[in-house]
């Protein structure tokens, strides 16, 4: 027997560690992307996103999704890239980056693209990736498990930029590292669009992740820093940087 596919209907929807909701957040999912249902324990599904990640959500966030309802409403696949729509079913609604919006909902305010235009917005290069970070995430708080401009962690910047270009990453950092090429471990040489891996943790074990965008100059998204920042690595009488600069590990290159 298939699994059950179900899709979004809330802005964004919590991916929790435990079937409650006083659970930790572990990821998001977001309006109109879909996922698998592997468990259900009623009023909450285990499921999987399209980057293979899984927790458990709540039914309020979701509903089935036949395969015509997904044939013929979601054919464009158009993403919000921070939008209004007016959907059938929920009314009008505030979209953040990477929402899915059904072909017959109505654009009010903001930008959406069809996903088959992306290539051309959004290049698989690595100045435009660095550019994207930038843009689209100035001013985010940091969100443990968040994954939009809304609030978001360091690796959900890293995974939401990368895929708006086309190169999708798993949701960890530590997945993250071990994608790419490695590309040494002097981040102060590290070019613009590679990923920079830290770790303070006796094993080493990767727990952070940040966009070079070269020039000695890094963007991401720190619990230390509240959200997000651009550091100059050069800024030696900075604390931060410095404990930065003790924790790195090695640089990857996945463009």
């Amino acid at each position: 027997m298939s699994k059950q596919t179900l899709v979004i209907t809330s802005a964004i929807a919590p991916l929790m560690a435990e079937a409650r909701a006083a659970s930790e957040q572990v990821s998001q999912r977001l309006y109109g992307q879909t996922v698998e249902m592997l468990e259900l324990r009623s009023p909450w599904h285990r499921v999987r996103g399209m980057d293979g990640y899984e927790g458990w959500l709540h039914l309020g966030f979701a509903r089935a999704l036949s395969a015509k309802e997904q044939r013929t409403r979601y054919a464009l696949n158009r993403v919000s890239l921070g939008c209004t729509v007016r959907d059938r079913d929920a009314g009008v609604m505030v979209l953040p980056l990477g929402c899915i919006i059904a072909d017959d909902a109505h654009v009010e305010h903001g930008l959406a693209i069809a996903q088959l235009d992306l290539p051309e917005k959004f290049p698989r290069s690595a100045d435009a990736v660095a550019q994207s970070a930038v843009d689209f995430f100035r001013s985010t708080s940091y969100e443990w498990g968040g994954v939009t401009p809304w609030g978001a962690d360091c690796s959900g910047l890293v995974q939401t930029c990368l895929g708006l270009h086309g190169i999708p990453l798993p949701r960890d950092a530590r997945q993250q590292a071990l994608e790419g090429l490695d590309a040494g471990r002097d981040m102060k040489q590290a070019l613009a669009g590679d990923l920079l891996f830290f770790s303070d943790r006796s094993n080493t074990v990767i727990n952070h992740v940040a966009i070079a965008l070269g020039g000695q100059r890094l963007v991401h998204l720190a619990l230390g820093r509240g959200g997000y920042r651009v550091e100059s690595l050069d800024s030696v009488d900075d604390p931060y940087v410095k404990a930065l600069t003790e924790r790195f590990q090695f640089v990857r290159r996945v463009i």
